[in-house]
């Protein structure tokens, strides 16, 4: 697989920077890069500390959302997410028989002052990354940089790093924001008492296949209920082999009672998933077929963390999933980390000054939304709709949707959960009916 930033341009500077940044941004990944853009938009230095040694391709694909691709396209990477990604068109919903429940038109069209981005997570990671190495300079990103404490006082914070030699130094800054994932290592810190992940009782499996375009070319195919087997399924690049054929995103979700590890590189098998959808042959796509292309799978539990009292402490906070990890049901994931970094930000760039001030303002304003949309995941994300049909008719084929359920109570869920997340129309948009 051929991406869009050389190889070579993957291991940076791992030495510490002449200069004191102003912040320190613990994590390398979708909300770590953003938060640097941000924070360098705002006139405030910082500098970028990962784990890891290389940054690879890891995952599958990922939404951005039109509140989300509004924070992209202030940063002036719209371009070139719409080069690397497909700009989606559509959402559709089928139950597992393959009749169409709703759709409904997405982004621009759908009434959104901004797209809908379907972009493969490497894909995005290698745009923000690039745009931070532009901007910021090639020693803003330091990898094999693994911080293992923080502390703070009055005068600031410091970061502990360790070295992949072992070896060890210190950075130091006015506030430190870890966006460093799941298992966090300041968020450890900060809250020694929490629990493991908790699991929602569903797995997923992830790939990407190479595969003929299907539906409207750009549309995000959720489909099926978790009982059985669930499919969420999108292109991610467009004429992928040069001869037309799409990469595709697919997930496939079963509940299952195995709380697993979470590990995002963890193996799959296509013989634990597989036979749960070997009848999904439908006349706009052979689902089984599409997912057997896939050249590997990853296997990963649906997990959350139940909502923080507080996420940070003094010139400590945390950032996207460090923050407030939810299950990965209606693409907002990235997208709330995406609106954490811009809403820090700001916050610091008003009360730089007082930087305490300024954390707890941000504090304020995203940890009750962001809060409100893990539980909402948890019961209440648009595929709702799927469940309710499920449901409804006993998970049987129905000769008319209409008679199930109104496309007015179908569309009111996914305006409500739009609302919860901060997803606004500036127009009418569009809505197609079965």
């Amino acid at each position: 697989m051929t991406w869009s930033v050389a190889q070579a341009r993957r291991t940076y500077m791992r030495v510490a920077g002449d200069n004191t940044p102003f912040a320190v941004v613990v994590g390398g990944g979708i909300g770590g890069l953003t938060t640097a853009l941000e924070l360098h938009a705002a006139g405030l230095t910082c500098v970028v500390l990962e784990a890891v040694e290389t940054f690879s391709p890891v995952g599958a694909g990922v939404n951005i959302m039109p509140h989300a691709a509004g924070v992209m396209a202030e940063l002036g990477l719209a371009e070139r997410l719409s080069s690397c990604g497909v700009v989606t068109k559509e959402a559709a919903f089928f139950n597992r028989f393959g009749q169409l429940i709703y759709r409904e038109r997405a982004g621009v069209e759908g009434g959104f002052a901004h797209p809908q981005f379907s972009v493969h997570r490497g894909d995005l990671h290698d745009v923000l990354l690039s745009a931070v190495l532009e901007r910021l300079g090639p020693r803003a990103v330091r990898t094999g940089a693994r911080v293992t404490a923080v502390e703070q006082d009055a005068a600031g914070v410091r970061a502990h790093v360790r070295r992949p030699d072992g070896g060890t130094y210190t950075v130091s800054g006015q506030v430190l924001i870890a966006a460093d994932g799941l298992h966090s290592v300041v968020r450890g810190q900060l809250h020694p008492r929490q629990n493991r992940p908790r699991h929602s009782g569903v797995t997923m499996w992830r790939g990407v296949s190479v595969w003929e375009p299907f539906l409207s070319g750009a549309t995000m195919v959720r489909a099926g209920w978790l009982t059985h087997g669930k499919m969420v399924i999108y292109p991610v690049r467009d004429n992928f082999d040069g001869h037309g054929r799409q990469l595709v995103n697919w997930v496939a979700e079963i509940e299952t009672p195995t709380d697993l590890d979470q590990d995002w590189s963890r193996a799959g098998r296509f013989s634990d998933f597989l036979p749960a959808f070997a009848d999904w042959t439908f006349d706009w796509l052979d689902v089984p077929a599409m997912m057997a292309a896939a050249e590997s799978v990853l296997l990963f539990p649906m997990v959350d963390r139940d909502p923080l009292g507080g996420w940070g402490s003094g010139r400590i906070t945390l950032l996207g999933d460090a923050a407030h990890p939810m299950v990965p049901r209606g693409s907002n994931g990235a997208g709330q980390a995406i609106l954490d970094a811009r809403c820090v930000a700001a916050c610091l760039r008003h009360a730089k000054n007082d930087p305490v001030a300024a954390l707890e303002r941000y504090e304020s304003e995203r940890r009750p939304a962001t809060s409100a949309i893990v539980r909402l995941n948890r019961e209440n994300p648009p595929d709702a709709i799927l469940r309710e049909v499920y449901e409804r008719t006993g998970d049987r084929p129905f000769a008319n949707i209409d008679d199930v359920i109104s496309q007015d109570a179908l569309r009111a869920v996914v305006e409500s959960y739009r609302a919860a997340t901060g997803q606004i129309r500036t127009g009418a948009g569009t809505t197609d009916s079965p």
